[in-house]
């Protein structure tokens, strides 16, 4: 896996037919798509419980494109390792939920997993400022984590700017992940303001004349 390329775009797969999760994966290999973004959830940190590492398993034996798991879940620490082993490429965890955000980014990395950090919209970014030098991802979510399908909260286009400056000084090999309300029509908005990966859910998953062609759009605009 390399980070080299400028533009990533990472459906979600939460999004997808659980029913049909071979095809979907397929579906993104075919229309470009650069990662496939895992959306973990323990129904305590955020409300909603969604998938854990057998699932990851399963995706990997599935794809051939990285996986880029996002873990919104208590006590991140304690779980990386089994992420690491089900086949996570990235994983990017919360650092509302970390003792030391640092640390956690060096546990990952140790692991052989590029490591990601990320917040809450309302959490300041001072959080994981300890991160920014050593992290390989830092993701701005622009929802509330934990529900799919939320309104794109534009307040976050200067989160990505400021951070964008930031990085560019202390660790301009890092990407700059965004998630949530990603669209045709706010992908061009974050990838003005810094943003070189992209999370997509509803967007690509549902647009009406499917996956492939929600890919491809999006694709289109990197």
């Amino acid at each position: 896996m390399t980070m080299t390329k400028k533009y990533f775009l990472a459906p979600s797969i939460i999004a997808a037919d659980f029913a049909n999760l071979a095809k979907a994966l397929k579906t993104c290999e075919a229309a470009g798509a650069d990662w496939i973004h895992v959306d973990v959830m323990d129904g305590h940190f955020v409300p909603t419980i969604t998938i854990g590492p057998l699932f990851v398993e399963a995706i990997k034996r599935n794809t051939q494109l990285p996986l880029d798991v996002h873990l919104m879940i208590e006590n991140p620490e304690a779980q990386v390792e089994a992420y690491a082993r089900a086949g996570a490429t990235h994983i990017t965890v919360h650092a509302e939920a970390c003792k030391s955000v640092k640390q956690a980014v060096r546990q990952i990395q140790a692991l052989g997993c590029k490591a990601g950090v990320t917040l809450r919209p309302s959490t300041p970014v001072s959080k994981i400022r300890p991160a920014l030098p050593i992290a390989d991802l830092i993701l701005v979510m622009s929802v509330n984590p934990g529900f799919s399908g939320q309104a794109f909260m534009p307040e976050m286009v200067k989160r990505v700017s400021e951070l964008r400056k930031t990085l560019d000084a202390l660790n301009p090999k890092a990407a700059l992940e965004v998630d949530g309300g990603i669209n045709l029509q706010t992908l061009p908005l974050m990838k003005a303001a810094g943003a070189n990966a992209f999370v997509a859910g509803n967007a690509a998953f549902k647009h009406p004349k499917g996956p492939k062609v929600g890919i491809c759009e999006l694709r289109k605009l990197l």
